[in-house]
């Protein structure tokens, strides 16, 4: 069953990459106290992801944050390293690139995707959520393309 708007993030524990490393990060200090935007997708590095869903948050990081965001979370289901260097490859410096290495969070959540048939393993759909203070406010999943869950629409429900 998925997460619904009105329900609270559940509490997970997942990585970000740090000045020394992977850096243990809980889901329960990311959310306390902050309107964060939070917007997964299937995998870094691929096709839409890198030439749609991640550049359009990158882009809007100044428009969200005058909209009242502390913070914009991208996540997907690989490693901190791997996330470390999409962030780094994307220049999205202003976004916190979350790794959900295991699937955990996308598992909590009840948003996970079945991409065996392409070879790459249980995923998290793609979604975006408006979160305050651990509540989600806002979830919008794309069964195929990047429409509803986009920086555009996103920003524009804000």
């Amino acid at each position: 069953m998925s997460i619904n708007v009105g329900d609270n993030i559940p509490s997970v524990t997942l990585s970000i990459m740090g000045a020394n490393g992977p850096e243990a990060v809980t889901t329960d200090s990311l959310f306390a106290d902050k309107k964060v935007v939070l917007f997964a997708v299937p995998g870094a590095f691929t096709p839409g992801c890198s030439m749609t869903h991640l550049p359009g948050f990158v882009i809007n990081a100044d428009k969200f944050k005058a909209k009242g965001v502390d913070s914009i979370i991208c996540t997907s289901v690989n490693d901190a390293f791997v996330m470390g260097a999409w962030g780094k490859d994307q220049n999205a410096e202003h976004l916190i690139m979350l790794a959900d290495g295991n699937g955990d969070l996308a598992e909590a959540l009840g948003l996970t995707l079945d991409a065996s048939g392409f070879g790459m393993g249980k995923r998290s759909q793609r979604y975006a959520m408006i979160i305050n203070n651990g509540v989600v406010q806002l979830l919008n999943v794309d069964a195929k393309g990047i429409d509803k869950s986009s920086a555009e629409t996103i920003l524009a429900s804000l």
